[in-house]
């Protein structure tokens, strides 16, 4: 695939990304607190297989994008900031979100539900940041 083949599939990955990220965030999070009380870590293990269903193809396109894309010597520095970006939110998604994710299956918890929702702004400003990135790139 060429260098433009690739970064519109690495700029649709993102575009993808930011609608879901948005929908979580502001619609769906929100929502699980509504199943608190018994029975909730079903709720968390459906949303966490439902979610990664769509949320993991979409993320992993988007770093092995990036990947062949630098690799294959595409490197302007709006680029290089916006694989920087991207890098701070598999770590954001592996150092806070997962380890939300992972106590709630255990039951609801008011606290770490109020974390999740906090620290996801993260994932979700870095996100729609990296949309504007590709989307100037494109342009």
């Amino acid at each position: 695939m060429s260098c433009e083949g690739l970064l519109v599939v690495h700029a649709v990955s993102t575009f993808a990304m930011v609608g879901l990220i948005w929908f979580v965030q502001v619609v769906h999070y929100p929502m699980l607190a509504r199943h608190a009380g018994e029975g909730f870590g079903e709720v968390e293990r459906e949303h966490c297989n439902r979610t990664g269903f769509v949320a993991a193809p979409l993320m992993l396109v988007e770093v092995m994008t990036a990947a062949l894309l630098m690799i294959g010597g595409f490197n302007p520095p709006l680029f290089l900031l916006a694989v920087i970006l991207l890098i701070g939110a598999w770590i954001s998604t592996f150092l806070l979100q997962v380890p939300c994710h992972k106590a709630l299956l255990s039951g609801w918890n008011e606290e770490v539900h109020r974390r999740l929702v906090a620290t996801n702004w993260i994932r979700t400003i870095i996100w729609t940041l990296r949309s504007f990135i590709m989307a100037f790139i494109l342009v």
